[in-house]
């Protein structure tokens, strides 16, 4: 699901936003659309194109903020309209975005297919990283559970879904997550209750096999477990409003533990945000959901060549390892291809597996049914 919180404070507001303004492609610019965090943005802006441009003189780098994954499905829509009429579409290349949307597009040719023959590095990439050839993984992040270790000790630590639902009726008060449409770290943990109601198959779920009966069958349960849970969160019951909002409350020794990103969490203590004496630690029966976010090049975009520059340039190793030290995440490429101090400064955190949860109409039924059954008396703005 995407990243992105939402802090829009009124309806007002929110009627401000609106899609990017397109305007005529310029020769030598690649148009870059971005639905990611605000700190993914600032990363494509700061570190990425600056060195790209250095790298490639006489290619400039505009990146633009989508909003949100509707922002990107919007423009893609558009693309793909233009394919069909032979258009520029204005616009070259997705930061995070899922190649099987729009319907069809795969199969009418919207979307470069990416190979060793078109991408120098494609060899080094990361084999849990893999989704489809339309899409170009750059970097990762997964769900983990942060804690205090001055309450809780280590060695006591959940790691199983077993063991963090006892632990955390056991400790009422002491754990708390954010509204699944509000940041992937909550949406994540009610998604890691969905493959705990359905075997911890995450292969159930694909994009191009959602219907209402199967959503209905696959996630009551699940929300059953969720709803049995609240009692024992926060304010009995309490939920928060993003991401950032459940790294607060544990700094502030409000709770004891949270679902986190990887990527936000590392960042967050590094910056002193968190204080050194937070543990983290991944559920070994099943782990939280991650993935990779990755990189679509359009085929009719105007700087399509240049574009594909640009996504070798992320599998190198100098953008690789500023992945980890400028956002704390995860690298696409194999980690023997990171330097050793890098490697071991991680090693914790390295992930064995990554399951992953689709989007598309999941997203909205996982929400909807959350709101319903888990959270009736919560507004959803």
């Amino acid at each position: 699901m995407n990243r992105r919180e939402f802090l829009i404070t009124s309806s007002a507001a929110a009627g401000l936003l609106a899609l990017p303004r397109f305007a005529s492609a310029a020769a030598g610019t690649i148009d870059l659309y971005s639905g990611s965090d605000a700190n993914i943005v600032d990363l494509w802006n700061n570190v990425i194109r600056p060195a790209f441009e250095k790298a490639h003189p006489g290619v400039a780098l505009k990146v633009t903020d989508a909003g949100d994954n509707n922002g990107l499905r919007a423009i893609a829509d558009r693309a793909l309209a233009a394919l069909k009429t032979k258009t520029d579409p204005q616009a070259d290349l997705f930061e995070q975005f899922d190649p099987r949307l729009p319907s069809g597009g795969i199969d009418a040719g919207l979307w470069v297919k990416f190979s060793a023959e078109n991408i120098e590095g494609y060899d080094h990439i990361n084999p849990l990283a893999f989704d489809t050839p339309y899409s170009l993984p750059y970097r990762g992040s997964q769900v983990l559970l942060a804690y205090d270790t001055t309450k809780l000790d280590p060695k006591d630590a959940p790691k199983s879904w077993d063991q963090l639902t006892a632990w955390i009726k056991a400790n009422p008060g002491q754990f708390i997550y954010n509204r699944p449409d509000k940041g992937g770290s909550g949406g994540n943990f009610v998604r890691r209750a969905i493959h705990e109601a359905n075997g911890r198959d995450p292969k159930k779920f694909k994009v191009d096999n959602f219907t209402t009966d199967f959503a209905t069958e696959t996630l009551t349960p699940a929300l059953k477990i969720l709803n049995d849970l609240a009692p024992a969160l926060y304010d009995k019951g309490a939920y928060t409003a993003g991401n950032t909002q459940s790294i607060q409350l544990l700094a502030q020794g409000v709770v004891t533990m949270v679902p986190v990103w990887s990527d936000q969490v590392l960042q967050a203590i590094s910056q002193g945000v968190l204080p050194d004496t937070t543990g983290l630690v991944q559920l070994t029966d099943l782990a939280l959901c991650g993935g990779f976010s990755s990189i679509t090049v359009f085929s009719n975009g105007a700087n399509k060549d240049a574009a594909l520059k640009l996504a070798a340039f992320m599998l190198t190793k100098e953008m690789q390892e500023a992945i980890i030290t400028e956002i704390g995440g995860f690298p696409a490429i194999s980690w023997d291809h990171i330097s050793d101090d890098l490697r071991k400064k991680y090693a914790d955190v390295i992930p064995s597996t990554i399951p992953t949860f689709p989007g598309g109409d999941w997203e909205k039924a996982i929400a909807d049914g959350w709101y319903r059954n888990v959270a009736p008396g919560i507004s959803r703005t």
